[in-house]
C-alpha cells in the first residue's frame, strides 16, 4: 500500500472520530465511552494501514 493511500485511510477515519465521538457522548453523557470509542477506532485504522 502506498503512502497517499495510507494517509487517505487515516483521514477517512477522522470523520467517524469526530461525528461518532459526538454521538457516543450524546448517548452516554461522559467522556470515558468516547475515549474507548476513539481508542478502538485508532486501533482499527492502524491495523488497516499496517497491512
Amino acid at each position: 500500500m502506498d503512502i497517499p493511500r495510507k494517509i487517505g485511510i487515516l483521514v477517512f477515519t477522522g470523520v467517524p472520530a469526530i461525528i461518532g465521538g459526538g454521538i457516543i457522548y450524546h448517548f452516554f453523557g461522559s467522556y470515558i465511552p468516547v475515549t474507548v470509542y476513539e481508542i478502538l477506532l485508532i486501533m482499527v485504522a492502524l491495523g488497516i494501514v499496517r497491512n
